[in-house]
Formats: structure tokens, sequence, C-alpha cells
């Protein structure tokens, strides 16, 4: 079944294609993805339990550590119930307004997870570079203000998007590519006039992701700076050793979304299902794989966990 907005009063339906060619495999993919969802919130939901109840991790480095989590679980809400619906029940219809809900949500998120990785840099340039001053530039009310600003930017750039999206007319077969909703995959079904859309979205990215990852390179740079002024060899790798953590985050995420980017610019011959599991990476990876990295490789994060759940004792 199809359907078509063709009035001003309809609201459309959109479907959810979900993993094309796999349709019979459904229930097996629903297991990896279940399973990473099980990974993602647990993980995120520890981490920030393990933060909030341990008074020696209320640091800044550990409050945008939490933020960061807070920010990984929304974005794996984000797109749970959907893709489950999809893959448990086969229910693929959409109304355009949970689907233009959900897709704010979802670029919301991912927004604010670069802008939290800018503010993570920045607490590392402060830490090695400004270490005399670190406890006074970022007390707990300009951690409040940083995140409170994350998350303002965040949303207000994408707001005009959904609202855009809702002027337009649908008459194509609205059928999406993802079994989630997603703005671009939204935008080209329609047969309005969409270039003010497709000009924002992109000097949005520019704006957000483009200018974050630009900063974040400075920040590690003047970093390194820092670190070779440093006489001993030993402490140069104990001041890089506080940032390795970041830096595997920041590939998490970044590696991911320059991949859609580019299988999305260069990759239209390539089957639809590449461009589904690009997608799925793209948001499942960074909240799976976020806690485990900090819980493996800081070592207070790691007996936090321990303390919190009476599993060893503090050192």
């Amino acid at each position: 079944m199809v359907f078509w907005n063709n009035s001003d009063t309809t609201e459309p339906i959109f479907f959810l294609k979900g993993f094309p060619g796999l349709e019979y495999a459904h229930f097996w993919l629903s297991l990896p993805l279940c399973l990473a969802y099980l990974v993602a919130l647990t993980g995120n939901i520890t981490i920030f339990s393990v933060i909030w109840l341990d008074s020696s991790l209320h640091q800044p480095m550990y409050s945008f550590l939490s933020i960061l989590a807070v920010t990984d679980l929304s974005m794996s809400m984000s797109t749970i119930p959907t893709m489950l619906a999809v893959l448990w029940f086969d229910v693929r219809e959409i109304q355009a307004s949970a689907c233009y809900a959900q897709l704010f949500f979802i670029h919301t998120f991912t927004f604010l997870e670069s802008s939290v990785l800018l503010a993570m840099a920045f607490d590392r340039f402060v830490a090695i570079c400004r270490p005399l001053h670190y406890s006074t530039i970022l007390t707990n009310s300009a951690i409040g203000k940083i995140g409170l600003a994350c998350l303002l930017r965040s949303m207000a750039v994408v707001l005009p998007t959904p609202l855009l999206l809702r002027r337009y007319h649908y008459c194509h077969a609205n059928v999406l590519s993802h079994a989630f909703c997603l703005h671009q995959d939204v935008l080209k079904l329609s047969c309005s006039n969409a270039k003010v859309n497709s000009i924002y979205g992109l000097c949005v990215v520019i704006v957000t992701l483009g200018v974050d990852s630009v900063f974040i390179l400075l920040s590690y740079a003047l970093i390194l700076n820092a670190v070779l002024r440093i006489a001993s060899h030993e402490e140069q790798l104990k001041a890089l050793n506080t940032c390795v953590s970041h830096l595997c985050v920041v590939l998490i995420f970044f590696v991911p979304v320059i991949g859609v980017s580019m299988v999305h610019r260069f990759g239209k011959h390539l089957p639809p299902i590449v461009h589904v599991l690009m997608a799925d990476i793209y948001l499942l990876l960074p909240p799976v794989l976020n806690p485990v990295v900090y819980s493996v490789r800081t070592k207070q994060i790691r007996l936090g966990i321990l303390h919190t759940f009476r599993l060893g004792k503090r050192c």
C-alpha cells in the first residue's frame, strides 16, 4: 500500500522500509540490534548513575561524561520504537507528525553529541594547558551553562526542519529508506520546491558538525603543543593518556558520520542495504561503544562501577 498527500488538510502517512531485501530475516536481525540497544541503555545508565552517586567523580571531566551518557541514551531511545516495530511486528506505517517528531529528536541529539564532544575537548584543553585555573574556569555553574548552551543550539538549528517539512506536499510514494525518520530521507519524497530545506540542512551540518570538528582539532593541536613542552617523557605520556578516551569517542562519532556522508554523496550506485546499514551504524555505534570505552580506559570510572555495585573496594 502507498499513500499520497493530495490535500492540504490530509496528513501524509510514511512507510518505513527497514532492511530492503532482508525482510525474511527481520527476526534474526532483531537479535543483534536488541543486544546493541541493551548494551547502549545499560552502559549509559550505569555511567550516569556511577558519576551521580560517587562524590569522588563530581569533577568537570566526569560531569561532561554524564552529559554525553544522557545524550547517547536519548539518541538510542529516539530510534528504538520504530526500529523494533518494523523488525518484530512489521508495523511500517508512521504518521507524518510522529515522523517529524522522531527526526527532530534524532538530529537534535546527533548535533548535541557533537557539541558535548567539543565541550569535552575544551575540558581537556583547560586541564592540560591551564591546570592552575582548571577548577576556577570549569565550575559547576559554568558546566551547567555550557550544557544548556549545547542543548539550546542543537534544538534551535533542528527546529526549522520539521516546521518546513510540514508545509510541503508529498505526491510520490511515501516510502522511507530506513526503519526511522531522517530529514534528508523525508525531504527527497517531497514534490514541492524543497530547495530551502536542502540548503538549510547543508548549512546546519557545516555550522555544527563542521565547526565542532575544526575546534576539536584545534584544541588537540594546542594540547599537543603544550604536552611537547613538558620536559619529562613520563609526564608527557601521563598528560596524553587523559585524552585517549575522549579521542576514541570522537573517532567513534565522526568516522561513521563521514562514512554516511561519503556513501550518500558518492555511493548512489551501491545497494540500498549499504545505505541502511551505514545509517544504523552512525546512530548506534556511539551509544554502544562510548560507555565501553570509558569503562575500560578510565580507572576512576571502572572503580566507581565496582564500588557502586559492591563488586570491589575503592583504592
